[in-house]
Protein backbone atom coordinates (compact mmCIF):
# COMPACT_ATOMS: atom_id res chain seq x y z
CA UNK A 1 0.00 0.00 0.00
CA UNK A 2 1.23 3.44 -1.41
CA UNK A 3 0.33 7.00 -1.43
CA UNK A 4 1.26 8.59 -4.39
CA UNK A 5 2.03 12.29 -4.66
CA UNK A 6 1.98 14.70 -7.48
CA UNK A 7 1.64 18.08 -8.25
CA UNK A 8 5.83 19.47 -7.67
CA UNK A 9 7.87 21.21 -9.91
CA UNK A 10 9.40 24.54 -10.86
CA UNK A 11 7.41 27.69 -9.22
CA UNK A 12 8.79 31.15 -9.29
CA UNK A 13 8.88 33.23 -5.63
CA UNK A 14 5.46 34.10 -5.11
CA UNK A 15 3.83 31.59 -7.08
CA UNK A 16 1.55 29.26 -6.68
CA UNK A 17 1.34 25.02 -7.10
CA UNK A 18 -1.59 22.16 -5.51
CA UNK A 19 0.56 19.26 -4.73
CA UNK A 20 -2.00 15.87 -4.87
CA UNK A 21 -2.04 12.97 -2.52
CA UNK A 22 -4.13 9.90 -3.53
CA UNK A 23 -4.46 6.42 -2.87
CA UNK A 24 -5.15 2.62 -4.83
CA UNK A 25 -4.55 0.71 -2.01
CA UNK A 26 -6.19 2.76 0.95
CA UNK A 27 -9.11 4.97 1.58
CA UNK A 28 -7.93 8.50 2.83
CA UNK A 29 -10.95 9.52 4.74
CA UNK A 30 -9.83 6.59 7.30
CA UNK A 31 -6.80 8.70 7.93
CA UNK A 32 -5.76 12.00 8.76
CA UNK A 33 -3.33 12.90 6.12
CA UNK A 34 -0.14 14.81 6.65
CA UNK A 35 2.95 16.81 4.58
CA UNK A 36 5.94 16.86 5.56
CA UNK A 37 8.81 18.54 3.41
CA UNK A 38 12.72 17.46 2.93
CA UNK A 39 14.83 20.04 1.90
CA UNK A 40 18.43 19.16 1.05
CA UNK A 41 21.13 18.64 4.06
CA UNK A 42 17.85 19.46 6.28
CA UNK A 43 15.91 17.03 8.87
CA UNK A 44 11.95 16.19 7.06
CA UNK A 45 9.44 18.35 8.78
CA UNK A 46 6.25 18.69 9.11
CA UNK A 47 4.16 21.20 7.40
CA UNK A 48 0.31 20.28 8.05
CA UNK A 49 -1.76 17.87 8.58
CA UNK A 50 -6.02 17.07 7.91
CA UNK A 51 -7.83 14.92 10.37
CA UNK A 52 -10.85 12.39 9.98
CA UNK A 53 -13.02 13.05 12.40
CA UNK A 54 -13.38 17.05 12.00
CA UNK A 55 -11.28 18.11 9.35
CA UNK A 56 -9.09 19.87 11.93
CA UNK A 57 -6.12 21.05 10.21
CA UNK A 58 -2.20 21.76 11.55
CA UNK A 59 -0.02 24.12 9.90
CA UNK A 60 3.86 25.15 11.06
CA UNK A 61 4.28 28.35 11.71
CA UNK A 62 6.12 28.74 8.60
CA UNK A 63 3.67 28.35 6.07
CA UNK A 64 0.72 29.38 7.99
CA UNK A 65 -1.46 31.71 5.77
CA UNK A 66 0.16 30.44 2.54
CA UNK A 67 -0.43 26.95 2.55
CA UNK A 68 -4.18 25.15 2.56
CA UNK A 69 -4.20 21.52 3.35
CA UNK A 70 -7.87 19.92 2.08
CA UNK A 71 -9.22 16.45 0.84
CA UNK A 72 -11.97 15.20 -1.45
CA UNK A 73 -12.89 12.27 -0.07
CA UNK A 74 -14.88 10.79 -3.54
CA UNK A 75 -11.89 11.68 -5.42
CA UNK A 76 -9.96 9.81 -2.54
CA UNK A 77 -7.42 12.70 -2.49
CA UNK A 78 -5.82 15.09 -0.32
CA UNK A 79 -4.68 18.52 -1.65
CA UNK A 80 -1.95 21.37 -0.06
CA UNK A 81 -2.79 24.52 -1.88
CA UNK A 82 0.45 26.46 -1.84
CA UNK A 83 0.74 30.15 -2.38
CA UNK A 84 3.29 32.84 -2.16
CA UNK A 85 6.45 30.38 -2.34
CA UNK A 86 9.01 31.37 -0.89
CA UNK A 87 12.79 30.04 -2.03
CA UNK A 88 12.96 28.10 1.44
CA UNK A 89 10.29 25.93 0.56
CA UNK A 90 12.07 24.22 -1.61
CA UNK A 91 11.79 20.75 -1.19
CA UNK A 92 11.12 16.87 -1.66
CA UNK A 93 7.04 16.93 -0.34
CA UNK A 94 5.62 13.64 0.81
CA UNK A 95 2.46 12.68 2.30
CA UNK A 96 1.49 10.43 4.91
CA UNK A 97 -1.38 8.28 6.27
CA UNK A 98 -1.65 8.12 10.16
CA UNK A 99 -4.69 6.91 12.39
CA UNK A 100 -3.60 9.06 15.75
CA UNK A 101 -3.30 12.59 16.57
CA UNK A 102 0.25 12.67 16.38
CA UNK A 103 0.60 14.31 13.29
CA UNK A 104 4.17 15.97 13.91
CA UNK A 105 5.42 12.30 14.75
CA UNK A 106 6.74 10.69 11.72
CA UNK A 107 7.36 7.65 13.61
CA UNK A 108 3.27 7.49 14.17
CA UNK A 109 2.67 7.00 10.35
CA UNK A 110 1.10 4.08 8.50
CA UNK A 111 1.89 4.84 4.83
CA UNK A 112 3.84 6.84 3.00
CA UNK A 113 4.77 8.48 -0.68
CA UNK A 114 7.76 8.70 -2.71
CA UNK A 115 7.52 12.22 -2.53
CA UNK A 116 7.33 14.85 -5.40
CA UNK A 117 10.06 17.73 -5.58
CA UNK A 118 9.10 21.14 -5.21
CA UNK A 119 12.08 24.09 -6.40
CA UNK A 120 11.46 27.73 -5.78
CA UNK A 121 13.37 29.50 -8.36
CA UNK A 122 13.47 32.70 -10.79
Amino acid sequence: IQLVESGGGLVQPGGSLRLSCTSSGIYLGNYAIGWFRQAPGKEREGVSCIMTTDDTRYYVDSVKGRFTISRDNAKNTVYLEMKSHEPEDSAVYYCGALVSNNWYREEEYDYWGQGTRVTVSS
